[in-house]
């Protein structure tokens, strides 16, 4: 130290004593603070010993208050190891409670010596967060009910009392439900989950009996409505199969060699959803703390008597039994439709038989391309034979829709999706795309404020859009966004400066600027990574500008699955459909949650 300039010596010596002082106060003040400190010949061992002081203290602070956890694994049997899985889950604080953490480094390497200490009010303010996040998922799982998706509820249902569990206060925090009534949410969640699962109804609508293969199709009802959709494996005779993810009220079941001589099928509802919470670090690591809660009434059995295969000699609407998904919406429907229909059919037997180079004369060149992108999304097959429905759009057909289903070698999942044909003027299919869900929609087409092709525009648009996404088609996607576009992930802002582009003044580009090109060099790059990329929309709200003809802003809920990410935001796309052939995106943005004030990116925010 003597060769140190002696106001270095003097400035250490001052530093070390303030911070003394500081640990010193700290440490007599066992009222305001909790403290750790921890040695270690590095920084990042003393700092995890030091951390773990920390959350020992809150264990010892809050494990009289988590009844309702003890409760449940007594329940379960399970009690013998309740102060194991109490400090797992008391650990699940520990990354959010580290943010809130002061450090003060006391000693450097090899002989490291770190000091931290919290605030007791910012622990509470930790626990306050999480019953926000209860709050919120518990009013996500009603609002997806009352839509009937069936799966989204009870995966809220669960994710909330999975969090419940995890919470000091979880078996007196209340929720005030969509009536206006106080609910204690440790009672009222199972009793919504068990609801959920009595008011689903699984019947065979359709079977197919080839020479090794039993095929079903199932019709999924909620409350007598089509389950707009609804997770689940069935009992393949040795195993419960992949997850189904289905939609719009059609599920699918294979049973292959012996085990299709069987008298009935056998249904397992998903309501734990352990790869979708992938969407919420905090959430995933919970559950996987917490043993899975069972609930008796997830399982289904199916009886197979009475059903009759298409070839047997009865009325066809056995064979047709799925309707189509615009079946009661007002719109033009074409007058002669055989010559689409036979088209379709031509081209379902090419994908039962996987005969695919058989239907070329049936699409134009780009349609068949996007054909073969369709089929190599993933395993498709058809499921049944629904009823079609041929909508005029311009001097176009649009054929709604073919449920056909997808699944993937490297993935437990299987997605079902609608399959929408467009027909070109001389009857080639031009293009394909994955149908909206049913909220989506409805919430378009049977809003009559907006006239028929506005309606046709818009869902033609959206569709065309999630289908891009999970083709990975990225040369239409770099097409439909204009060259200035103006892109929000989350709160930060890409922008292409540009003299023409009239966004640039807004205030929001001046947290971040990128052009269009490290946007889709970003997107080519994801979609290189991951097998399979599925996009579900939901409720949506459209309103047009005032000024530019088709300028449309489209606010709408996005589920984004992939074999290695998941979310669930809220997309707006600013969209000029003036050309409805070539739309042009100028804003896109996303946001993980609802802003203040129930506020979404909008119009009025890029005036």
């Amino acid at each position: 130290m003597k060769n140190l300039p002696l106001f270095l010596i003097i400035n250490l010596l001052v530093t070390s004593n303030l911070h003394c002082q500081t640990v010193d106060q700290i440490k007599a003040d066992r009222h305001t603070y909790i403290w750790g400190q921890g040695t270690g010949t590095t920084l990042n061992r003393a700092d995890q010993e030091a951390m773990q002081q920390i959350v020992t203290q809150i264990s010892a602070q809050v494990e009289s208050s988590f009844t309702l956890l003890k409760d449940e694994m007594s329940q379960n049997g399970n009690s013998e190891n309740y102060m194991e899985t109490f400090h797992s889950v008391i650990n699940t604080y520990s990354s959010a409670t580290l943010k809130n953490t002061e450090r003060i480094v006391l000693g450097n390497e090899p002989d490291a010596n770190v000091f931290r200490y919290i605030k007791r009010d910012e622990i509470e303010k930790v626990f306050r967060e999480r019953k926000e996040k209860i709050i919120a998922f518990a009013g996500n799982a009603e609002k997806a009910m009352a839509n009937n998706q069936i799966a989204d509820g009870l995966r809220y249902y669960y994710w909330t009392l999975t969090l419940l569990m995890s919470h000091p206060d979880g078996s007196s925090i209340d929720f005030m439900d969509k009536d206006g009534k106080t609910q204690r949410l440790a009672i009222w969640l199972p009793i919504q989950i068990n609801n959920a699962f009595t008011g689903t109804t699984i019947r065979i609508v359709h079977r197919e009996n080839e020479t090794e293969t039993g095929v079903y199709t199932l019709s999924i009802m909620y409350q007598g409505q089509l389950a707009e959709n609804f997770d689940y494996a069935y009992w393949d005779g040795t195993d419960w199969s992949n997850l189904i993810s289905s939609r719009n009220g059609i599920g699918l079941v294979e049973l292959y060699g012996v085990a299709k001589q069987t008298n009935e099928l056998k249904i397992k509802a998903e309501y734990i959803f352990e790869g979708e919470a992938r969407i919420d670090r905090e959430l995933e690591d919970v559950l996987k703390k917490i043993e899975p809660i069972p609930f008796r009434k997830s399982y289904y059995t199916i009886p197979i008597s009475g059903i009759v295969s298409p070839a047997d000699s009865i009325p066809d609407i056995t064979h047709r039994t799925l309707k189509a998904d615009i079946k009661e919406a007002p719109l033009t429907e074409a007058a002669d439709v055989v010559p689409y229909q036979q088209s379709i059919e031509t081209i379902l037997n090419a994908v039962n038989t996987k005969n695919y180079e058989a239907v070329k004369d049936e699409f134009t060149e780009e349609g068949f391309d996007i054909f073969n992108k369709l089929i190599n999304y993933g395993n498709a097959k058809v499921i049944g034979a629904p009823e079609m429905k041929f909508i005029v759009f311009e001097d176009k057909i649009i054929g709604r829709s073919i449920p056909m289903s997808f699944d993937f070698k490297t993935n437990n999942k299987q997605f079902i999706e609608n399959v929408v044909f467009h027909f070109n003027k001389k009857g080639k299919v031009e293009s394909l795309a994955f149908g909206l869900s049913q909220t989506a929609l409805d919430n378009i087409v049977k809003n009559d404020t907006w006239k028929e092709h506005e309606r046709l525009i818009l869902v033609n648009f959206l569709e065309q859009y999630k289908t891009a996404y999970a083709l990975k088609r990225i040369d239409f996607i770099e097409q439909i966004f204009s060259d200035d576009a103006l892109i929000i992930t989350g709160t930060v802002v890409k922008v292409k400066p540009n003299e023409t582009n009239r966004f640039k003044g807004n205030q929001i580009v001046e947290y971040n600027r990128q052009d269009k090109q490290t946007y889709i060099k970003n997107l080519r790059y994801s979609f290189s990574s991951k097998e399979y990329i599925n996009l579900k929309f939901e409720e949506s709200k459209i309103s047009k500008a005032g000024k530019g003809g088709d300028i449309y802003g489209v606010q709408i809920k996005q589920n984004y699955f992939s074999a290695n990410y998941g979310d669930v935001g809220y997309l707006f796309l600013m969209v000029d459909l003036n050309n409805p052939e070539e739309p042009i995106i100028h804003i896109r943005t996303w946001q993980p949650e609802i802003g203040a004030n129930d506020s979404i990116y909008g119009l009025s925010d890029f005036n």
